[in-house]
This record gives C-alpha cells, structure tokens and sequence, in this order.
C-alpha cells in the first residue's frame, strides 16, 4: 500500500468546517506573528547597525583630535623652546660686548688696525 493514499474518508459536517475555521485562523494568526517577528528583527537590526556606525564614527573623530591634540602639543613645546631661545638672545643683545663680536664676524667691522682676511669655507675640490 503506498503511504500517501487517504484511507480514511471525510465527513462534512458542521464540526469539521468549524475546525477546518479554527485552523485557518490558527495559521493567519502563526503567519502574522512571523511577520511581525520579522519586521521587528529588521527593525532592530537598522537600530543596531546605526548605532554601531554612529560608534565607528566617533571613534574615527577621536582618534583624529587625539592625534592633532598630539601634534599641536608638540608645536607648542617648540614654540615655547623657540620662545626661551630668543629670550636668551635678547638678553645677550643687551650686551654691547656681544653685539660687537657679532658685528665682526658677520659684518667684516674691524678694530683699528686689524686686517680681516675671508677664508671660504668650501673643501678644495682636488
């Protein structure tokens, strides 16, 4: 005997339609909770993948003023060594004894009676 032949007769009666009823609605109901099973997956899934994006994000901006606070430290630690610099060299400036020693060896002024000979400071080329 094949196993997908009926054997067993159905009867038409009131109760059977009532069933037949009962089952229809039990299936449109199972349908209804997939689909708004489904929908809320989906829903939440878009929340999820926004706030993991939005999170992406910020770190990207982070990392990027982490690294210009970083390089702008730096340029004001230079900025204060070249600040200290060139109050040093204000402070030697107010030295006439120093302004004088400049004047002659940039400048070429001479004492009286000096020669001032220019040595170039190139290596011979031979």
């Amino acid at each position: 005997m094949p196993a997908n032949r009926k054997t067993v007769t159905r009867l038409d009666s009131n109760y059977m339609q009532e069933y037949d009823a009962y089952i229809e609605r039990q299936r449109r109901k199972k349908k209804r909770l997939v689909r708004r099973l489904v929908l809320f997956s989906i829903i939440v899934m878009i929340g999820i993948g926004s706030m993991a994006t939005y999170h992406v994000k910020q770190r990207t901006i982070h990392a990027e003023k982490v690294a210009e606070y970083e390089q702008l430290e730096e340029e004001l630690q230079n900025l204060k060594n070249e600040e200290t610099n060139l109050r040093e060299e204000m402070e030697l400036l107010n030295d006439e004894s120093y302004v004088l020693e400049i004047a002659r060896t940039n400048y070429f002024f001479s004492k009286e009676g000096e020669l001032i000979f220019k040595v170039p400071n190139d290596d011979p080329a031979y």
